[in-house]
């Protein structure tokens, strides 16, 4: 199955930092059928003018996501609108980055690194995790744990599987949503 990315511009005024669940929400609204579905993921990123939404989904589904061209979203009392959405295939790199991955009751590093070494094992990926900055969150009143994940020295093929994949949990929301990442250096002094 092929995966491709959709990048809306979003347009409007600030929205929360925490506005990961917002989004999703609004989504659902607009689009029933991604509420339980564990085909979406979402990077929900949008700190500048420049901002995109981006999702992922199976080739399959972008007539159905193509249906948030142009929608006006409510996001936790903010209102964007999303733009025309630019279409691309994931793009392999020896590096990726996610801004946030959480693990189920992996909130310490070195257990969080023990649940990612096995995850890439499960997939059959090879390469060589670097944990990030702990990050938090809610969802309603639940406090989520994860941290900023980055996975260097990936074939093409495991890239290609980490950014259809991801990892963890909450990946509609804008966890274990991973992007190429150029150079390889270490991002994280230990």
């Amino acid at each position: 199955m092929v995966y491709v990315e959709l990048r809306y511009p979003v347009i409007g005024a600030t929205v929360p930092s925490d506005h990961g669940y917002a989004m999703f929400s609004a989504i659902s609204r607009v689009i029933p059928e991604a509420h339980n579905a564990d085909w979406l993921s979402l990077e929900t990123g949008l700190v500048n003018s420049r901002a995109r939404l981006r999702i992922r989904v199976p080739q399959d589904r972008v007539p159905l996501i193509l249906k948030l061209a142009g929608r006006r979203l409510g996001l936790s009392g903010h209102r964007v609108r999303l733009g025309a959405p630019q279409i691309s295939l994931l793009r392999p790199s020896p590096s990726v980055y996610a801004r946030c991955v959480t693990i189920k009751n992996r909130t310490e590093p070195e257990s969080f690194l023990d649940a990612v070494a096995r995850k890439l094992d499960e997939m059959g990926v090879r390469g060589e995790p670097e944990i990030g900055p702990r990050r938090a969150f809610h969802i309603g009143k639940r406090l989520i744990v994860g941290f900023a994940l980055k996975i260097h020295d990936l074939s093409d093929e495991g890239s290609i599987a980490i950014q259809e994949r991801g990892m963890g949990k909450h990946r509609n929301i804008g966890c274990g949503f991973f992007v190429p990442v150029t150079g390889s250096r270490k991002m994280y002094a230990r």
